[in-house]
């Protein structure tokens, strides 16, 4: 499955967290920031030239530079990095990569990846477009 960039540009919401293989409390921390429950009701703006922020219910925003990549062979990818004032998304290294499950344009399906022992649970982001 490969979705076109154009269905993820546009302001989504965070409806529903979601665990594969792991407890929910497992996960403390998630994007080096909180734990996933904060992240529920967020809102992530994406524009089509990759820019974009998030903002948490506490009122917590972070800039982010997204891209899809379409080469993994596990699937389409969606995949962000922190941008701080004063960075250039080229030149930050460090990021965050999540397995695009479904997007529709109206619904979106994120899992991220947890490794857990030998084997790879997930937190599962449903998002839904404001």
């Amino acid at each position: 499955m490969s979705v076109s960039r154009g269905k993820f540009t546009g302001t989504w919401k965070v409806t529903n967290i979601t665990y594969d293989g792991l407890v929910e409390n497992a996960v403390q921390n998630v994007f080096d920031q909180a734990p996933p429950s904060a992240f529920r009701g967020s809102t992530w703006k994406l524009t089509n030239s990759g820019n974009g922020i998030y903002t948490l219910p506490n009122g917590t925003s972070q800039t982010i530079y997204w891209s899809v990549n379409n080469t993994d062979p596990t699937g389409q990818i969606f995949q962000f990095k922190k941008i701080y004032e004063g960075d250039k998304a080229k030149n930050v290294t460090d990021g965050y990569q999540l397995y695009v499950a479904g997007n529709d344009g109206h619904t979106m399906t994120l899992k991220s990846p947890v490794a857990m022992g030998s084997s790879t649970a997930y937190v599962i982001y449903t998002f839904m477009k404001q």
